[in-house]
């Protein structure tokens, strides 16, 4: 599986990558944590401290195409060494914010800002750039499982420090801890990948037609548009999920260790999942990986509302999640490069990453209206049936040719 990454110093970049997206992602994935002890200290309500996680979805995909571009022009240290330092801060400032305002401005607005700005687009797109291309799948692999490996140590490490610390001690606590990625990004960064033995070090060299024209085209494009459209749906699955599981672990009268378990176990499951998918977009269709992974979501959440609410369900119910969670993200980050290419990948990956965010905006925010309201989630799941099937079909029109297998060596 990880062949392609045997070039001498692509392992190197490609786990430092990971690394950052571990912190990152890790953290901001933890925040539905807080959304119990968050209303009753503050008394804000579900519905408030869910739109500012709703806000926070938004914000985390509307910086990406931003720090993408950022990055494209003046190199990703910056952008990264930014967004690490405002992550940090946004937790610090959090437990100092008693009005909704407040509240919006830290989690919604900085915490979102700066792990968007140290995630997929920017990670993706320079490691892409070091990569030779044989690589880029299974590095998006390796790279979307440090992400996971994050919300699996992450979850069940936070609901402990909320604990025996309290809500307020436990941000403390994870701003210091998102600091820990900044000295791997010296080692991202500063990495140098020297072509494996019979493998060309980069693709053919492209024209540099400029970051505006690269956005127009891929606009004007159909396939990117449908892409983006399938995202869209990923987004509201995943936010409506991480914001609202421990409120429908609650309502079935069950511990909070089985909602940060399920956290993890979906991270721990997707370390697997992203593996797999990063090893697959070399051997199949990008689009077709989507299609079923989307649908496979349908059927997931269809299995669990014909459950019985047990611990055990909501276990087998995350690690089934948790296959394909953010697994869509190397097939879809591969389309994205396939298309258009790797010269601006974090700027047109980043705009795919915000439709998935919009998506998310939405399901966080309406999710909080629904339990607000119907003092349940029965909609929301409904509605996310239907937007995972809706997505499967979406993905099958896109442009992609066959997947060319390498013509094998002969001694």
């Amino acid at each position: 599986m990880f062949k392609s990454l045997k070039a001498p110093g692509a392992m190197a970049v490609t786990l430092a990558a990971a690394g950052i997206l571990m912190v990152t992602m890790g953290s901001r994935q933890s925040m539905g944590l807080f959304v119990g002890p968050l209303n009753t200290s503050t008394g804000l309500g579900i519905a408030t401290i869910s739109f500012a996680l709703a806000v926070a979805q938004f914000a985390w995909g509307a910086v990406q195409p931003v720090a993408g571009a950022v990055a494209d022009r003046w190199g990703a240290r910056p952008v990264l060494l930014a967004g690490i330092v405002l992550l940090a801060v946004g937790c610090a400032l959090t437990p100092l914010m008693a009005g909704t305002w407040g509240l919006i401005f830290t989690i919604g607005l900085l915490t979102a800002m700066g792990s968007g700005a140290a995630s997929f687009s920017v990670l993706i797109g320079a490691a892409a750039q070091k990569l030779p291309v044989a690589a880029r799948g299974s590095a998006s692999g390796v790279i979307n499982a440090g992400g996971s490996l994050g919300q699996f140590v992450f979850a069940p490490v936070v609901q402990k420090l909320i604990q025996s610390l309290g809500w307020m001690g436990a941000m403390y606590s994870l701003a210091v801890l998102t600091l820990l990625a900044l000295p791997l990004v010296g080692k991202l960064v500063k990495g140098t990948v020297a072509p494996a033995a019979g493998a060309a070090a980069a693709a053919p060299a492209q024209t540099d037609i400029g970051l505006r024209a690269a956005i127009k085209n891929a606009l004007g494009d159909r396939s990117y548009l449908l892409l983006h459209a399938g995202f869209f749906t990923c987004g509201f699955h995943i936010a409506f999920l991480v914001t609202h599981l421990p409120t429908e672990v609650d309502l079935c009268g069950l511990p909070p260790s089985v909602a940060s378990w399920s956290l993890a176990l979906i991270g721990l499951a997707n370390i697997v999942g992203s593996l797999v998918v990063g090893h697959l977009v070399g051997e199949y269709r990008s689009k077709m990986i989507l299609a079923i992974m989307y649908g496979s979501r349908a059927v997931l959440v269809l299995w669990y509302l014909m459950m019985p609410r047990e611990p055990w369900v909501f276990y087998v119910f995350a690690v089934g999640l948790g296959l394909t969670w953010l697994a869509t993200v190397p097939p879809t980050a591969g389309l994205v490069g396939k298309l258009f290419g790797v010269r601006y990948l974090g700027t047109l990956f980043g705009l795919t990453l915000l439709s998935h965010q919009i998506g998310g905006f939405l399901g966080a925010w309406l999710g909080g209206l629904a339990i607000t309201e119907f003092g349940n989630y029965d909609w929301m799941w409904w509605a996310d049936i239907a937007l995972a099937l809706l997505a499967a079909v979406l993905n099958l029109p896109i442009r992609e040719a066959p997947v060319r297998q390498p013509a094998t060596a002969v001694a």
